[in-house]
């Protein structure tokens, strides 16, 4: 939305009401609300309340699933030292939580001494593992510091980890030197230089600067050569912090995506993580368990409630559709709800192509992911994502939307979803109009 606005030099809309927004059941509504909020204290939020979202790092490093200098390995020897454990032992000062949530996820973290003594950040596993594992670096007090100044020049901190492992991997590769980085010495596992990177980034600094300031799809085409070789993205977004490699469902959830590679839009890699699946292949019966929960997904977004909080809607469908008619006083059954989540992903889809990028070719994983083998001696040795199963996956995804072999909505998919009248969007691509 903010990109589409600043193409259009729309700076703001605001609006200004006289009237009320009031819930159509109140009584109803409060006692849902309470309800929520005392499942919230208990073991469907565990996780959130103790450690935090950093509890992920010893549970993925245990899977060969944590992806470590830019997807080089798929497990980090200094994981111990950049555990949610760990740093909840010395460097969480404060648990925080939103206005009336029952939950308390926020997790402030304080430098106590050193180089960066008194640098405060809150910290997401996500954010951790960028800028550390993915870097190959092992100091919570460095990325305490780069999330802090990261924040403060307001870029993402998973794509600004994802975009300097990037850097660090050209420039152990020789394909950029230490002229063209003005001196930095950008190896894996160098916090100092992962401070020093993220300021030229966030000031378009230097050559180097300027074209990191692009993200790794960007800076790959602007470097040229073999460059792309180590980008990691799918439809432009940095990868989140998954090894691919070893966790096929979401590989290939991440690559339907619609945003591209986020861990926000889809939750395909919870079966992998959990072991319902075996996760080192890609087999019929993945596509429906990622259409569903990205059309759970769509509809968490659009009540505007928090993704941590899913695990409290015991119910599913049902507490959801519930919520809703709550609100707004509009009945709503768990049918008619996850068609609405199945409508906004078709509407996204449409977007996409429309924009000419919306095809089977763009559903796809980068090119470290299918052609780097993990090195790691374990089970996960030899893994990496293949063509073959890639499009047995799409091919099983497909069919369940109701979308046909090159991805793109049939017409009467769209009829079915009231989607009739951006019918000739599909049309269009159908005839290689896209």
């Amino acid at each position: 939305m903010g990109a589409v606005m600043g193409s259009k030099n729309l700076k703001a809309v605001a609006v200004r009401g006289t009237h009320d927004v009031n819930v159509a059941n109140l009584e109803g509504f409060k006692e849902f609300i309470k309800m929520i909020h005392e499942r919230m204290k208990g073991p469907a939020t565990k996780k959130y309340k103790t450690l935090g979202t950093p509890e992920n790092v010893l549970v993925l490093n245990s899977l060969f699933a944590l992806a470590t200098r830019n997807w080089t390995n798929a497990s980090f020897e200094g994981a111990d030292k950049v555990s949610g454990e760990y740093l909840n032992e010395h460097y969480v000062k404060k648990i925080v939580g939103c206005a009336t949530c029952g939950m308390r996820c926020d997790h402030i973290a304080v430098v106590p001494e050193g180089p960066y003594k008194g640098s405060t950040s809150r910290l997401e596993f996500e954010c951790l593992w960028s800028m550390g594992p993915l870097c190959g670096i092992d100091r919570l007090d460095a990325i305490i510091e780069a999330m802090r100044i990261v924040n403060e020049y307001g870029m993402d901190g998973i794509s600004i980890g994802v975009v300097v492992a990037f850097a660090m991997d050209l420039y152990e590769h020789g394909i950029i030197t230490k002229e063209q980085t003005d001196g930095i010495d950008l190896r894996f596992g160098n916090a100092e230089a992962l401070i020093a990177i993220i300021h030229k980034i966030g000031k378009r600094e230097g050559w180097l600067g300027n074209i990191l300031a692009e993200g790794v799809a960007k800076a790959a085409e602007l470097i040229g050569g073999d460059a792309y070789k180590y980008a990691c993205h799918i439809k432009g977004l940095e990868l989140p912090g998954y090894d691919l490699r070893t966790l096929k469902t979401a590989a290939l959830g991440f690559s339907v995506s619609f945003r591209g590679a986020c861990h926000l839009r889809n939750g395909a890699y919870s079966p992998d993580v959990k072991g319902k699946v075996n996760r080192f292949k890609i087999e019929k019966g993945r596509g429906k368990m990622i259409a569903d929960e990205g059309n759970m997904y769509n509809i968490i977004d659009s009540l505007i409630v928090c993704k941590f909080s899913r695990g409290t809607y015991y119910d599913g469908w049902k507490d959801l559709a519930n919520y809703y008619t709550l609100a707004t006083g509009i009945p709503m059954t768990p049918e008619e709800m996850t068609k609405d989540g199945e409508r906004i992903e078709n509407l996204a889809r449409l977007f996409n192509i429309r924009e000419g990028k919306g095809t089977r070719k763009y559903d796809d994983v980068p090119y470290k992911i299918k052609n780097y083998p993990v090195p790691d001696e374990g089970p996960a040795k030899g893994a990496c994502v293949n063509d073959e199963e890639m499009a047995i996956g799409l091919d099983d995804y497909y069919s369940v939307r109701g979308w046909t072999a090159d991805g793109v909505p049939t017409v009467e998919k769209l009829k079915a979803l009231g989607l009739d009248d951006l019918a000739y969007i599909a049309e269009k691509a159908n005839k290689g109009g896209a």
